[in-house]
């Protein structure tokens, strides 16, 4: 064997150079060679006792709990694959002498970990239960575990906790029991509402011929509840927390409900209802997200009656204008609505969410909106529209024909009113290259009269040197109704014809 090639593997095998934790002797005899090791110091300090899987420490009753540091742990190569970087790991066996669920618990560790529990054998383990994500809190795993069957616990740590576990690893391992109401028929009984019942869906269970909710794929432990009525109403049932469903069946067997409707829980609308007085309604709560969830709070509390809204829009319409309407009702228990009503208060009406109206003629109309949820609830509201028609129309501006400069000349502006007395400014502008240029302004009022009669506003204006220079001037009046708008603006702006200057 060539020297140096000998010379690789040994630093290959030793981690680093000659000298630094062993001595190597090499010497050639009879064409091979004969490689001898003398330690100096320790290879590598020693490992933890039941670093391997083979030396998994045996749990021989429960509750169980330890504490070990992980810094000289290592990761076997066949260790199975636990679902994040591990930087070194641990094992425990358990074997029950009896059917029950378990619990393996890394809370109270200072780094982050990763538990799972395996069957099997070495380099042919089946997973049963692996928590592999550690950073919403403490690794944790429940699973329910058969009788004389060995369950393996591999705890390790994780996620850039250190070159291993910098600091101590917490593994308790116990025995859970469901809840009360795991089954169908322990469903907890549910008296008045509001009603609120917290349960650790971690230990439920799913019983055999237990119905798959309509909304979720599946379901990894439920709980159950009944509820009774004693008038017919709509009832509306929470579970507060992501990866959990609240389902509502009718029925008296596990094998003859009835989906009546269901929710998956936070971030999606409630299960809302019409519960008729005298039947019975079970409700499955269960955890269809598959981690460790914890506490799951159910609710059921009696609906929230919705509240109508509307609005329009202008908010100060005239008898020329369409005017929008808008329903802005919600409801508090997140139904939908199946129907809404409008009485627009002149005989005319509506189904539509957003409809369009116009009035015939000015006055006070008081707008009915009822609106109603799927489950059969309904609220109503009014609002006065106030339709009043402002406009006020420029039906002459008279100018002299022509004018020499220095001459201050006489311009009248004609304004005509039906409708209500309003204040109106009227502004003059003359003609300048590129457009007009105000010259004055008049705020006056203008009472109601008759078709054909009007209101003067009179103006005066001296010819300049640049008005004889364009030859020409055109001037232009505008009027606008002081606290008003008008409804017809077109009518308000009037151009004379050019007055020549000479």
């Amino acid at each position: 064997m060539n020297t140096s090639n000998l010379y690789r593997q040994a630093c290959s095998r030793f981690g680093g150079g000659i000298g630094r934790s062993a001595r190597l002797l090499i010497t050639l005899t009879a064409g091979f060679a004969v490689a001898a090791v003398g330690l100096g110091t320790a290879a590598h300090a020693d490992t933890v006792a039941n670093d391997s899987f083979a030396n998994a420490t045996v749990i021989s009753s429960l509750p169980f709990s330890t504490t070990e540091d992980l810094s000289q742990a290592t990761s076997d190569p066949s260790d199975p694959p636990s679902g994040c970087s591990t930087n070194g790991s641990v094992w425990f066996s358990f074997t029950p002498s009896s059917d029950m669920m378990l619990r393996a618990d890394t809370s109270g560790s200072n780094y982050y970990t990763v538990v799972s529990a395996w069957t099997g054998t070495q380099g042919s383990l089946n997973q049963v239960a692996c928590d592999n994500y550690p950073y919403d809190g403490p690794s944790k795993i429940t699973f329910s575990a058969t009788a004389g069957t060995t369950y393996y616990f591999m705890a390790a740590s994780c996620c850039g906790s250190g070159s291993n576990g910098s600091g101590n690893l917490q593994l308790s391992v116990s025995q859970v029991f469901p809840p009360g109401n795991d089954n169908f028929a322990n469903a907890t009984s549910i008296g008045a509402l509001p009603f609120s019942d917290t349960q650790d869906l971690t230990t439920a269970t799913t019983e055999p011929g237990e119905p798959q909710p309509g909304c979720v794929s599946t379901n990894y432990g439920t709980v159950w509840y009944a509820f009774t009525p004693q008038t017919t109403e709509s009832v509306t049932a929470t579970t507060g927390q992501y990866g959990t469903e609240a389902t509502a069946y009718t029925g008296n067997s596990l094998s003859s409900l009835s989906e009546v409707g269901c929710t998956y829980g936070l971030y999606y609308p409630p299960l809302t209802f019409r519960a008729q007085a005298g039947t019975t309604y079970y409700f499955q709560v269960g955890n269809w997200y598959g981690n460790e969830l914890g506490p799951v709070n159910f609710h059921l509390a009696v609906a929230p009656d919705p509240v109508a809204r509307l609005g329009y829009s202008p908010s100060d319409p005239s008898s020329f204008e369409t005017i929008q309407f808008y329903d802005e009702s919600y409801d508090p228990a997140q139904a939908e609505f199946s129907s809404r009503t409008w009485d627009f208060g002149d005989g005319a009406t509506s189904t539509d969410q957003y409809p369009t109206h116009r009035y015939a003629a000015d006055g006070d109309y008081t707008v009915h909106l009822t609106v109603t949820t799927l489950d059969g609830r309904t609220a109503s509201t009014s609002q006065v529209v106030r339709v009043r028609t402002h406009d006020v129309a420029i039906t002459k501006l008279t100018v002299p024909n022509s004018a020499h400069v220095g001459q201050t000349i006489s311009i009248t502006v004609y304004l005509q009113n039906t409708h209500y007395p309003e204040t109106v400014e009227v502004y003059l502008s003359k003609s300048v290259p590129g457009g007009f240029s105000q010259t004055g302004w008049l705020t006056g009022s203008v009472p109601v009269k008759q078709a054909g009669q009007t209101t003067r506003f009179a103006f005066s204006y001296t010819i300049t040197s640049d008005d004889m220079a364009a030859g020409k001037i055109t001037f232009r009046a505008d009027a606008s109704i002081v606290d008003h708008r008008d409804a017809l603006p077109a009518d308000n702006e009037l151009l004379s014809t050019p007055l020549k200057v000479g």
